[in-house]
């Protein structure tokens, strides 16, 4: 093929401009930028696949928007690439596995505990996109942080931002697992970068960690069963047979998370709004079950929390208080919400309940 000086030049203007949107993605505090393509053809057939076993459950969002969730330009037109970023949210929050193994408090996913981080990346997309916009004018672009039909993790495989492990989570070699992701959909036809390689090897610490046996193969999450998705996507009323398996995980599980080798490279965030608010990394389960609705929305405020609803809040806990030792202030929490006008409440409260007789 030859090349002419000008798509020489337009080749040489595109990878310096690739390397400044790199830079300035870390000055903007994420810990590393990558640049995808947009064909996601095998990650399309893989979700394809997963859909059809039904192991997503009630997330009928997943298979709503038809292609668009695998095909970019679909979903916005013109995007030929996708700029994706990782930011790291470890918080300075006590000891996990301390909070797991004292049934009386209250354990919530790591990355629930401070600021919601929807709107915080989002924000730091638009400043990033606002850069390119400066330095090449106007251009075609719309910034997504989980919140649209969007397959990020392999994007940002693609992009070499890390693997897609065996429990489904981004593993990147030097950083572990604790971290957001984030993309940018432009129209500029910017270098790619090499995709991450796969480093699990034989482990499979993920799947012996699970509590509830959600990891049903590697690389095989049946959502159903997995404890995120019980205490955040389901409404209804969790399945019996599964609530002893939940132990005092009251929003999210981060255990196939907290297993993994790779995680010893694990950075602290160097962002304070990650850190926990209200205590709730030693939060009491009791005290917790006496929030009203009006203190609950009140102090998850501004955070990833308030995506469930009071009555779930309590429907978690409830389970959680089950799990608990019987002693008295346990029963007399859970018999303070026997009344409660909900029937979801109600029903997991009299099966905590029932566990103590």
């Amino acid at each position: 093929m030859n090349h002419t000086p000008e798509s020489i030049k337009q080749t040489d203007l595109m990878l310096q401009l690739a390397q400044q949107i790199k830079n300035w993605g870390r000055e903007l505090g994420f810990q590393q930028v990558g640049i995808a393509d947009t064909d996601l053809s095998q990650a399309e057939e893989h979700l394809l696949q997963w859909l059809a076993t039904g192991m997503h459950g009630c997330m009928d969002y997943m298979e709503s928007h038809g292609s668009k969730r695998t095909r970019p330009a679909e979903l916005v037109p013109g995007t030929v690439r996708v700029i994706t970023v990782r930011m790291d949210y470890w918080p300075d929050a006590h000891d996990a596995e301390a909070v797991l193994k004292n049934d009386n408090l209250a354990y919530l996913s790591r990355y629930s505990l401070g600021r919601d981080y929807h709107k915080l990346i989002r924000k730091r997309l638009q400043k990033l996109a606002g850069r390119i916009e400066g330095e090449v004018g106007q251009f075609g672009y719309r910034a997504f942080v989980d919140s649209a039909p969007v397959m990020e993790k392999p994007l940002a495989e693609k992009s070499g931002l890390g693997w897609i492990g065996k429990h489904t989570n981004l593993i990147n070699e030097s950083a572990g697992s604790w971290f957001f992701l984030g993309e940018l959909y432009i129209d500029l036809p910017l270098p790619t970068d090499t995709p991450a390689r796969n480093h699990c090897g034989t482990c499979q610490s993920c799947i012996a960690a699970c509590p509830t046996g959600a990891i049903v193969g590697p690389y095989q999450l049946d959502a159903r069963r997995c404890i995120s998705y019980l205490t955040i996507e389901l409404t209804g009323s969790i399945p019996v047979e599964l609530r002893p398996l939940m132990g005092n995980r009251i929003y999210g599980c981060d255990d196939c998370q907290l297993v993994c080798p790779w995680n010893r490279f694990a950075q602290p965030s160097a962002e304070p709004d990650f850190n926990p608010r209200h205590d709730l990394d030693t939060a009491q389960l009791i005290d917790l079950f006496s929030w009203s609705e009006q203190e609950y929305l009140e102090r998850t405020a501004g955070m990833a929390i308030r995506r469930i609803s009071h009555e779930c809040w309590l429907r978690n806990i409830a389970v959680a208080l089950g799990n608990a030792p019987g002693h008295g202030e346990v029963i007399r929490a859970l018999r303070g919400r026997l009344d409660h006008p909900s029937e979801l409440v109600r029903e997991h409260v009299t099966w905590a309940l029932n566990l103590h007789n």
